[in-house]
């Protein structure tokens, strides 16, 4: 081979680079590898250059190259032994030595009778032990200076503050952690917290995280130390911070005493929660008895409440313990009342902050939700009715309101129960006289009410018939703004009862564009306090059904803003109003179109159908997007999506989810929405949500995903994050679009690495992708098929081929013949890379079908560049893996197409024509081709 031509293999470079590192020349070894790597095709020969310029790399002490080259190489093939052993030194000469230990322990593991490796990992073993002798030494040292700085009284308040937040740093660190424990640090943390001192408590809260932060017995045994009540005292105090980081600390408590408990169920995913410890139920405890205190504050009394959200319900209905819940409703529920039917203005009731009471709504709608019979939700209406009663029938107008307040919480929460109570008699004319009351706080209570019931469509024709008059007067006459804004939302709610059906208006026309206008006007006005804001939010999104309403409020960027800002601030309340205000604008609710035949036969019979608005259509909704966008409507939902509140339920984070999926819905837009930290939002909204929030949001992340690179959409870790909700999407029960959309996805992350490989196979979904294989729907079946083709560089995935007594690789060549012209590519495609990084299956293609040499003669024939390479790479694989092989192709008029193809010319790619010429050497060199004067009549004379 000539020098110019061994300049062009990558298989002379790769053994030329071999000649020179033996003989001592490691950069020019280095120089033929790379130059190899440039030229190669092969997966499975570039993981063997990489392999070995990592072991260039070592000779060269140039470790970081070294371990990202053997890296690379065991993308390619996890069981590569030589790449990992070199990945091994590598991190133990960087000094990395846990990461060089877990690699040489694999090493061992697939040669265990290697003295190198068991060598290795002597060294490393000993490497290990003194660091972490060391870093003892180190952090008991520093531990101690920092608790000399903080007892000595001498010690500047500055020096105290920074000791405090150097506690902190020490405490995330295992090593540190430990060594605070067992230096009697519990007790000087206690001292701390009962400092004056914001930031020396937030210090103290933040040390005690870091101790209890997946350790069972170190929490237990802060939690008797310490003791629940002066925790929760901590948590009740008035600085809204402290109380944030003391609710954070008891959550990590509470992860921590419950991790322990946890045993499998048997054939299920979720754990089941035995009856609580001595701890947990302590720390239950105090937490329902923060519920009606006096002494705590209000951000403490909604910690507490989040508490409780949190950790009382299950987790998932999988688990068939409920006691939890029962034992709280048992203990706690009238306490809970307290704090819902609490009125700050005419009681002397706990104080509260204007997220309390919606925050009770989702605790009491949570409890409620978990009861498994008829007989516990009879047991739970009984208690709540009782409590209403007993506060009803008392006389006295203050034990009425409160009464009146309670029956609105539980309309917001539990609404089959808030029915209940509503229905009780006197209630419901109670709350239209105490409408007309003179006084202000009164009229707050009454009306609050009347707009809850209004939801209930059984109360909203009553409410209709004989309020709408009095939320008239009290929106006309009322003096004041609280009452005039809430009488409007009334309005608003009754006016909007026939959703977005154009035909059934409840208010004359332009009634509703009326209120919407005052509704925006409320919102702009900053003077106003910001809950007189949230319920002019409120009022839109009721009016927002109506087209027109929509399309003013698109066009008013000011109160677009407004309502951004609202949703950035310290109420939570507001969040679910601007999820559903969104979600009407956007039109990203389910309508269910009705059957032509249907409408026309409700026609006949004078039956309604529901007509849609005009400005509903595709093109009105398009440009109400655009204008949102430009309005900064994605940032507003990443901070919704970052609030810590019970405010934000599922129901809320299924809207952000619906919205963000129409705001991607334009290719267009993705980059917008991902810049403005979209992508990352959706990840969170995948899991935790509605079942119906869960599609929507994964079905965002696949549109991302497919259009957008995915390791700028989701840096880093994330990305791993994003293969679960894509692998959700793979069901009977989601729609082929976004079946459709979950495989393109897929395809795109199982091209990127061999660990995202890794994390689609063990999400379970490459039997789902085989089974879309088979899907009827041309696009589907092709997507499918082009997953497999990237998931196929994963030796797990080719095991499954390799596996006899299965039609896997029937179904490719089968597929290669096709006529859609994307399945065969991806067909075809997923055959070459198999054959070439498994050469034993080329072997079975004649098995496979009787057609076989027909479709590998019609990919070579294909007037598709694409088609035929592929077909040149597989025929050129199943040459190099057997003589017999290459007989019945040389036999067949394979020769001829491949003579053809070798000379080149207009239409043959470079790299199609030289493949067929290595097919043809190949031949010659098995002596399959004998007469050499036949064999020039095809390909000319050799030079």
């Amino acid at each position: 081979m000539s020098e110019t031509e061994k300049e062009k293999d990558p298989a002379a470079l790769k053994e030329e680079g071999n000649t020179l590192f033996k003989a001592g020349d490691i950069q020019g070894a280095v120089c033929c590898y790379t130059k190899a790597l440039k030229l190669s095709d092969s997966q499975a020969d570039k993981a063997v250059l990489y392999r070995n310029r990592s072991a260039c790399y070592l000779k060269l002490e140039e470790y970081s190259k070294a371990e990202a080259d053997a890296s690379k190489a065991l993308d390619t093939d996890q069981s590569d032994v030589k790449a990992r052993f070199r990945r091994a030194q590598a991190f133990q000469k960087l000094g990395r030595f846990d990461q060089a230990f877990l690699d040489a322990q694999r090493c061992a593991q697939l040669e265990p009778k290697n003295k190198a490796f068991q060598d290795l990992l002597r060294q490393l073993g000993a490497q290990i032990q003194q660091k972490v002798s060391a870093q003892l030494n180190s952090t008991d040292a520093r531990v101690q200076q920092m608790f000399s700085l903080l007892l000595d009284p001498s010690t500047k308040e500055s020096d105290r503050q920074k000791a405090a937040q150097n506690l902190v740093v020490l405490s995330r660190d295992e090593a540190g952690a430990e060594q605070i424990f067992r230096n009697d640090g519990v007790k000087l943390i206690q001292k701390l917290l009962q400092s004056k001192l914001e930031d020396v408590v937030l210090s103290a809260l933040r040390t005690l995280v870091g101790l209890c932060t997946g350790h069972q017995s170190r929490t237990m045994a802060i939690v008797n130390e310490l003791g629940m009540e002066q925790l929760c005292a901590v948590m009740g105090s008035g600085a809204s911070s402290v109380s944030l980081a003391a609710c954070h600390l008891l959550q990590v408590m509470f992860e921590a005493l419950t991790e322990g408990m946890k045993r499998e169920i048997r054939g299920k995913d979720e754990a089941i929660l035995p009856e609580p410890s001595k701890e947990l139920r302590a720390m239950l405890r105090h937490l329902l008895e923060m519920m009606p205190a006096s002494n705590v504050s209000g951000p403490g009394r909604d910690s507490a409440i989040n508490l409780l959200v949190k950790q009382v319900p299950r987790k998932s209905l999988k688990n068939p313990d409920n006691s939890l819940t029962l034992w709280v409703i048992d203990q706690g529920l009238k306490k809970i009342l307290e704090v819902a039917g609490t009125v700050p203005e005419i009681s002397e009731g706990p104080p509260l902050t204007d997220n309390s009471h919606m925050s009770c709504s989702v605790l009491l709608s949570k409890l409620y939700d978990d009861l498994k019979s008829d007989k516990e939700r009879e047991n739970f209406s009984k208690l709540c009715e009782e409590y209403v009663q007993q506060h009803f029938s008392r006389p006295g107008l203050d034990a009425k309101l409160r009464a009146i307040q309670t029956v609105s919480v539980l309309l917001q929460g539990p609404s089959d129960v808030g029915n209940r109570t509503l229905e009780m008699s006197g209630m419901m004319d109670a709350v239209i006289s105490l409408c007309a009351s003179e006084d202000v706080t009164h009229q707050q209570v009454a009306v609050e009410a009347l707009i809850h019931a209004a939801g209930k469509a059984k109360r909203a024709s009553f409410i209709t018939a004989n309020g709408v008059s009095l939320l008239k007067d009290l929106y006309k006459k009322s003096e004041n703004d609280r009452i005039r804004v809430r009488a409007l939302v009334g309005l608003c709610k009754l006016g909007s009862a026939g959703g977005t059906d154009f035909s059934m208006k409840q208010f004359a026309e332009g009634s509703t564009l009326k209120l919407a206008k005052q509704c925006r006007k409320w919102l702009c006005n900053e003077t106003l306090p910001p809950a007189s804001r949230r319920w002019s939010v409120e009022g839109l999104a009721y009016l927002t059904f109506d087209a027109d309403v929509k399309e003013d409020l698109v066009e008013d960027k000011n109160a677009l803003l407004a309502m951004f800002d609202l949703a950035k601030s310290e109420d939570k309340t507001v969040l679910f109003a601007v999820g559903s205000t969104l979600v009407n604008c956007t039109n990203s609710y389910d309508v269910e179109k009705p059957d032509p035949q249907m409408v026309e036969l409700a026609k006949y019979a004078k039956q309604h159908v529901p007509e849609e608005h005009p400005k509903d259509a595709p093109s009105y909704v398009e440009k109400r997007l655009v204008k949102l966008l430009e309005a900064g409507v994605v940032s507003a939902l990443v901070c919704m999506v970052k609030q810590e509140s019970p405010a934000l339920t599922e129901a809320c984070r299924e809207c952000i989810a619906r919205v963000f999926l129409a705001l991607v819905e334009r290719q267009e837009d993705r980059g917008t929405v991902v810049a403005q930290g979209g992508g990352k939002a959706l990840i969170p909204l995948a899991s935790d949500n509605t079942d119906a929030g869960k599609i929507k949001a994964a079905q965002a992340l696949a549109k991302i995903t497919i259009t957008s690179n995915p390791e700028i959409a989701f840096p880093g870790e994330r990305i791993y994050e994003v293969v679960r909700p894509l692998a959700s999407l793979l069901r009977l029960e989601c729609t082929l679009l976004q079946n459709f959309e979950a495989l393109m996805a897929l395809t795109n992350l199982a091209g990127i690495n061999d660990r995202l490989r890794q994390k689609i196979i063990k999400e379970k979904a490459v039997p789902k992708i085989e089974g879309y294989m088979f899907e009827e729907h041309d696009l589907v079946r092709a997507s499918a098929t082009e997953c497999m083709c990237n998931l196929v560089l994963n030796t797990e995935v080719q095991k499954l081929y390799l596996a006899t007594g299965n039609d896997r690789l029937k179904l490719l060549v089968l597929y290669s013949g096709e006529d859609d012209e994307r399945l065969r590519k991806a067909a075809a495609g997923t055959l070459a890379m198999l054959t070439a990084e498994q050469p034993e299956l080329c072997a079975r293609i004649p098995g496979t079908t009787t057609h076989w040499l027909e479709i590998v003669q019609a990919l070579l024939l294909s007037e598709i560049p694409d088609l035929r390479h592929r077909g040149v790479v597989i025929v050129q694989n199943m040459i190099l893996a057997e003589k017999s092989l290459a007989e019945k192709l040389i036999e067949s008029e394979a020769l001829e197409i491949l003579s053809v193809l070798a000379k080149g010319g207009e239409g043959t790619p470079d790299a199609v024509s030289k493949i067929a010429q290595n097919c043809l050497d190949k031949a010659m060199e098995y002596g399959i081709i004998r007469m050499f004067q036949n064999f020039e009549r095809y390909i000319g004379p050799v030079k």
